[in-house]
């Protein structure tokens, strides 16, 4: 899990790097398509990625996450990589709401003072640059709504997971955010350059690495285990920012990621089912 959560920095950092001469929507898009090259290469993968019981929780993950990927996408190409990331990985506080109203499960009153903190942090590491002055803009919305539909992926995950294997689940998502991103990519389609290609492939090879290797892990690693290891990947794309990219935090920024990185940690530790190993 803590090699995924490398892997899934790794990819937000090439994607960045990658968006400099291309749309978000195209290097989304490119990502997904190297992810769909396991299922296409392997018989046996294909099987399993089109065998369903439920199809339409897989329509509801694959939407979401579909959108929320093209969201976070276009969040990187226009934001910090660490501010996107941090937002988007927010998505276990909006995924309490979720499972509340779809899954039937009690929310802990105690999830209102971590709640508050996170969301609170949010604002105050997206909007809190230079000068200490706050603004939330058009992108960090973008980047936060990528979080609430994460969220509403998440639960249609831990829904899916009940009746459908990972394989059907890896496919689903991968189908749909192929659809959701093509008319964007197309649209505005710039042929890459070589080393462009390079970065591309790059996102691609840590992306399905990343993906495969969280799958793998969750046979072994409670969700609070894992909800609270994945939040490395923000750390990891907050320090990788500032250290190939030049970002810098302004102090209010680096107190709201704290912040926020706190919030998460205590959701997740407060609402944490229990795991399901396959």
């Amino acid at each position: 899990m803590v090699v995924s959560a490398v892997c899934f920095a790794l990819m937000a950092v090439a994607a960045k790097l990658a968006s400099a001469g291309l749309s978000g929507s195209q290097v989304a898009f490119f990502r997904f398509a190297f992810m769909l090259l396991p299922v296409v290469a392997v018989p046996s993968l294909a099987r399993k990625a089109v065998t369903f019981q439920r199809l339409d929780l897989l329509l509801y993950r694959g939407l979401f996450g579909g959108v929320a990927v093209l969201l976070y996408f276009l969040a990187i190409e226009h934001i910090t990589v660490g501010i996107a990331t941090l937002l988007n990985y927010s998505s276990p506080i909006f995924s309490v709401a979720f499972a509340a109203l779809f899954l039937g499960e009690r929310a802990d009153r105690r999830l209102l003072l971590p709640l508050a903190a996170a969301l609170l942090g949010m604002v105050l590491a997206a909007g809190g640059g230079a000068g200490g002055s706050l603004h939330f803009g058009l992108w960090e919305t973008v980047g936060l709504t990528s979080a609430v539909l994460s969220g509403a992926a998440v639960t249609a995950i831990r829904a899916a997971r009940r009746t459908e294997g990972s394989w059907s689940i890896y496919g689903s998502l991968t189908v749909f955010v192929l659809i959701a991103t093509a008319p964007f990519g197309i649209a505005g389609f710039r042929p890459p350059a070589p080393w462009q290609w390079l970065l591309l492939a790059a996102v691609g090879a840590s992306s399905v690495a990343a993906q495969l290797l969280m799958t793998h892990a969750y046979r072994w690693v409670t969700n609070l285990q894992a909800g609270v290891i994945m939040q490395l990947t923000v750390v990891l794309s907050l320090l990788l920012g500032a250290v190939f990219l030049g970002d810098r935090l302004a102090p209010l920024q680096l107190f709201g990621s704290l912040l926020t990185l706190a919030g998460v940690v205590g959701v997740v530790r407060l609402q944490s089912p229990p795991r399901a190993v396959e």
